[in-house]
């Protein structure tokens, strides 16, 4: 089955999303929202940021040196058919949340250790079961 490619990359705790304020979030993500719509929670990279709406997950990819080619991925919660998580371990000390879509693509994210994995796929549950 073919992979989506978030544009995050990397399996180092260092790249791994860490939790963000909202406040934080690139002001130009929001031109994308459709009516209703609203921010849930939040996550970053060193540059990159996943953003959890009420009605989808959308990721900002921050590309190049300068950083000004950004390319902006919207996932609806509509489309997943299934989704699952890995909570961190002893060794593994990233926790994972993995998504399916209808047309068979997968998508994965990587979560530092302080990141209620929990808590994220129940929000998620909400919106597609």
């Amino acid at each position: 089955m073919p992979t989506i490619s978030s544009g995050i990359l990397f399996d180092a705790n260092t790249f791994n999303l860490k939790e963000i304020a909202l406040s934080d979030i690139k002001l130009e993500v929001e031109d994308f929202y459709v009516e209703g719509e609203m921010t849930v929670q939040a996550f970053q990279t060193i540059r990159d940021q996943v953003i959890f709406t009420n009605k989808r997950i959308m990721v900002v990819n921050v590309q190049g040196i300068t950083g000004k080619k950004i390319s902006y991925l919207s996932y609806p919660y509509s489309k997943v058919q299934y989704f699952g998580i890995e909570t961190a371990g002893f060794l593994d000390i990233d926790s994972e949340l993995i998504l399916a879509f209808s047309n068979g693509a997968h998508l994965q994210f990587d979560f530092k250790t302080q990141v209620d994995i929990k808590r994220i796929c129940s929000y998620i549950s909400s919106y597609v079961i």
